[in-house]
């Protein structure tokens, strides 16, 4: 039977992703009152995790980026009162079908790497160094509090304080694609470099060279310069941490609360399966299309011009999650991997895949004397809609051997002795996460529909607030942290007028 919540707070945070509990931890820290609705038995959304025989597995993002001092995360941190969790700060080594890069933390081993590695002719250099200037000023931007789309006359003069009038000339390059950019330097046949900038791009933004627009595709190829961090326990370990610290600052997490309606009155009025929550105000990270299932036709018809429910407009992920004795995963120093196997190929479906494995040591992600391992690559989602029990199956177990067989490359024992082996599809996210049709992260970002033609986070419905990776700046954990900024500063404004 549902109950009506006694409590009235001050704002409702519907979804216990990155977004909403980094936009609770805010207005809490900052007085208000609050409240985050889960419907799942454990916080993280499409950052999450899950648990089997003493292991713990990302099914989502496994890092945390710009979570040092004065990074993005950094800052939320020193705004709530919260240390940065404990973690480690990690390279990557890609792995391209004629060459190994490895994309180091420190800029300049980073530089000289790339040079060594991908070439270092006038036309490379000038790429660079354009690529370097834009991620440079905008990172910035970004720690500064860049606000898009333009909402007003105060978010354009925010925008240039942030940006810096030197650096105004940037802006061409907003509706510019990596390919434009690549074309400008006589770069767009050069296939390793080409072949390292789409897969970095697909695992960041969940789109292509044509489609990615140049400035979020420099910021998304150099994450691993800005605090890349996998946190002690992974991201069971980081929600942990912060869950622990939002509960003593006050917060209430209600978990296993699917909420089923959003109506305003006098006030918000959020039902679950459970119980109706009030708030005077809402912030919202569901996906759009799961959030137009819970709206009145009066907030339904702001969010029509947004909507993009094909299947197409999103990305999916298919996902090997692995228990294994820590010597078979022993013979590399660096245990994070990008592998592209053939340049010709379209990336996806085992043509390009990830591996993420736990340190050593960290007992809150495996067993004393074992690793978590996590193999994944982007799928259509399409492909693995309405498919016969039989098909499904030998489907998925076929792709999971690709990925397994690629893994092996890196790790030649990796399977020997294996205690856990667990594959995930667009099914299994469909299942478990309930986001629309399994997708992975938001839309796949285009020119058409990222920064200045992004979901706003205000459709101009009175102290409802849209936040998640459905709006600006996009998908991942720094994008998540940043639209918290966005939101709870906005909410603080107008609840206390």
């Amino acid at each position: 039977m549902r109950s009506y919540a006694r409590v009235m707070y001050d704002v409702v945070i519907v979804g216990g992703g990155i977004a909403g509990m980094s936009c609770a931890l805010r207005l809490q820290a900052k007085g208000f009152s609050t409240v985050v609705l889960e419907a799942h038995g454990q916080l993280g959304g499409c950052a999450g995790f899950f648990t089997k025989h003493g292991f713990s597995f990302d099914v989502g993002a496994t890092t945390l980026v710009d979570f040092q001092e004065n990074g993005v995360g950094g800052l939320f941190c020193a705004e709530v009162g919260l240390e940065l969790p404990p973690g480690e700060y990690i390279d990557y080594i890609a792995w391209l079908p004629d060459r190994q890069v490895t994309l180091y933390h420190d800029p300049c081993q980073w530089v000289q790497e790339r040079a060594a590695k991908l070439g270092n002719s006038a036309a490379h250099q000038a790429f660079w160094k354009l690529s370097d200037k834009v991620s440079s000023v905008f990172w910035e931007a970004s720690r500064r509090g860049i606000i898009l789309p333009f909402a007003g006359l105060a978010d354009v003069v925010r925008a240039v304080k942030c940006i810096g009038v030197s650096n105004l000339y940037l802006a061409r390059y907003l509706n510019r694609s990596m390919l434009d950019v690549l074309k400008e330097f006589g770069l767009e046949h050069d296939s390793p470099l080409r072949g390292l900038l789409a897969m970095l791009i697909e695992d960041t933004l969940h789109t292509t060279l044509e489609e990615a627009p140049f400035i979020n595709a420099a910021l998304g190829i150099t994450i691993r310069g800005s605090g890349l961090m996998r946190p002690v326990g992974g991201m069971r370990g980081y929600f942990n941490y912060i869950e622990a610290y939002y509960k003593k600052i006050g917060g209430t997490v209600k978990k296993g609360h699917t909420v089923t309606a959003l109506q305003q009155r006098d006030q918000w009025e959020v039902a679950t399966t459970k119980a109706t929550f009030a708030a005077r105000g809402a912030v919202v990270t569901l996906p759009l299309e799961n959030l137009y299932a819970l709206v009145p036709p009066s907030i339904r018809v702001k969010l029509d011009r947004y909507r993009a429910p094909g299947v197409d407009s999103y990305g999916g992920a298919i996902v090997v999650f692995l228990g294994v004795p820590e010597e078979n995963v022993a013979t590399h120093a660096i245990r994070h991997h990008q592998l592209l196997i053939d340049y010709d190929r379209p990336l996806g479906n085992g043509n390009n895949m990830f591996i993420s494995i736990s340190a050593p040591g960290d007992h809150a992600s495996a067993p004393p004397g074992f690793r978590a391992v996590m193999l994944s690559t982007h799928c259509s989602i399409a492909s693995w809609t309405d498919l016969p029990e039989g098909e499904y199956q030998a489907k998925k177990t076929a792709i999971a051997s690709v990925l397994i067989g690629h893994a092996t490359r890196v790790y030649p024992s990796l399977m020997l002795h294996h205690r856990v082996l667990e594959v995930g599809t667009p099914v299994t996210y469909q299942k478990y996460t309930r986001r629309h049709l399994g997708a992975v992260g938001g839309h796949k970002l285009s020119r058409k529909n990222a920064n200045l033609h992004a979901i706003p986070h205000d459709i101009g419905v009175k102290h409802l607030a849209l936040a998640g990776d459905a709006t600006w700046p996009g998908l991942g954990t720094v994008a998540g942290v940043m639209v918290s900024k966005i939101v709870s500063d906005r909410l603080c404004q107008t609840l206390r007028r």
